[in-house]
């Protein structure tokens, strides 16, 4: 079992808090997140996003997280992995808006929040997270469009897409085997990742590219 917060530092587990009390702030003027779950929030939101940390981001690469809402998961790994550089794209001016605040009051130099659609980015990327937010297929075509190359150490993520997932996948995954055949797609259950019931749906999808 993964405990997504053992290896934190207290400076990690203070930006952390401040996280959880800046986005409780923001929620009340933005509705960035679900209302019913801000109760549980290091539950349901920042334990759900860390388990993106099962493997390391290696320090130097590149993540953009796209449709980040308040900052869901780009906060998290930003505090989490401080040599990364995490981009936090969004369509939405005002959660942008909100999630550039909370990462200037967290001193978060890592995190670069863009107000853009994600077939407007142009800049290189090592690794694509998201949560929730578009089909497999369409995520993956975000992704391949930027990628860029990366040799990254063996306990560490390949590169590729690495998302948060709920629900029957069997037609997303059909579609990006249609898209492109050689893709290898691993789905890892968060039930059985992180051992809390509360995830009994959800899993953790990573994506890569089998031509290499």
């Amino acid at each position: 079992m993964f405990d997504p917060f053992a290896d934190l530092t207290d400076a990690q587990r203070e930006r952390i808090a401040a996280f959880e009390e800046q986005l409780r702030h923001f929620n009340r003027r933005f509705n960035l997140v679900s209302g019913d779950t801000v109760a549980d929030f290091m539950e349901r939101h920042v334990r759900h996003c860390l388990a993106l940390a099962w493997k390391p981001f290696p320090p130097g690469s590149i993540v953009v997280d796209w449709g980040t809402g308040g900052g869901l998961p780009a906060v998290p790994l930003a505090i989490r992995f401080p040599g990364v550089t995490v981009h936090a794209v969004d369509a939405v001016g005002k959660k942008i808006q909100a999630v550039r605040a909370i990462g200037r009051r967290l001193g978060l130099e890592n995190l670069h929040p863009w107000h853009g659609r994600a077939e407007a980015w142009t800049r290189p990327v090592h690794y694509s997270v998201s949560r929730a937010t578009a089909p497999l297929v369409d995520l993956w075509r975000w992704h391949v469009r930027v990628a860029a190359p990366l040799a990254a150490p063996e306990e560490a993520w390949p590169p590729g897409l690495i998302c948060l997932k709920g629900g029957d996948l069997t037609g997303e995954i059909a579609a990006l085997h249609r898209l492109d055949p050689s893709l290898h797609v691993e789905q890892y259950p968060l039930q059985t990742l992180l051992g809390r019931p509360v995830f009994a749906e959800k899993v953790l999808v990573a994506v890569r590219d089998g031509k290499g």
